[in-house]
């Protein structure tokens, strides 16, 4: 699977908002093909985010959430040049990250 993730830190007083667009077909093994044959689920379980290597937020994630998964968030205590990284691992054994530095 190919690693799309784009992500996004802009540093605003002591405030760092992060927006990270994860490209993944988040498939829930509910829904049929145009065939009528169910598609198998795969979806991501786990989204972890390092600040300077160390881990400042974990989630948990199941069929709920929608294709391409679209977040916002904000953290405090960041500072201009500190490395921020995103990981997520599915349930099919597939990995993506990337990594970004504040500005």
């Amino acid at each position: 699977m190919a690693n799309d993730i784009k992500l996004r830190a802009q540093l605003n007083d002591d405030i760092t908002e992060i927006k990270v667009l994860m490209s993944h077909p988040m498939e829930t093994g509910r829904r049929k093909n145009g065939a009528g044959e169910i598609v198998p689920a795969h979806f991501i379980q786990l989204v972890t985010m390092l600040l300077n290597d160390k881990t400042v937020l974990e989630a948990e994630w199941g069929t709920g959430i929608a294709k391409d998964p679209y977040l916002t968030f904000h953290l405090k205590g960041a500072k201009i040049g500190d490395k921020i990284v995103i990981v997520w691992h599915d349930n099919q054994g597939n990995t993506g990250n990337s990594q970004i530095f504040v500005v």
